[in-house]
């Protein structure tokens, strides 16, 4: 097998725990490397879920309450607009 030279940028303290992990599990970041691809080419995807986990935009809650507010709007149940006084008004009487 025709062997090749993949060349990447990282930080060099994630590159340097990174070769700790490896030589730790018994491997250099090339075989980790080289493991990530053929994972990648077996399944057809990256192998590891990627998220956006810190974004509460994102979370369940948020995207369930998006998805009824939207829902509501396109049957015509959404809110009319108020003007500031008509609000202040409103909650005069609250």
């Amino acid at each position: 097998m025709t062997q090749t030279t993949l060349s990447i940028r990282m930080d060099n303290d994630i590159k340097k725990r990174f070769d700790a992990f490896c030589a730790e599990a018994g491997m250099n970041a090339s075989v980790a490397v080289n493991m990530f691809a053929r994972a990648v080419l077996r399944e057809q995807r990256i192998p590891f879920e990627i998220t956006c986990q810190s974004d509460p935009f994102y979370n369940k809650t948020n995207q369930s309450r998006l998805r009824g507010t939207i829902n509501q709007l396109e049957a015509g149940e959404g809110l009319v607009r108020k003007r500031l006084d008509e609000l202040e008004a409103l909650a005069d009487e609250i």
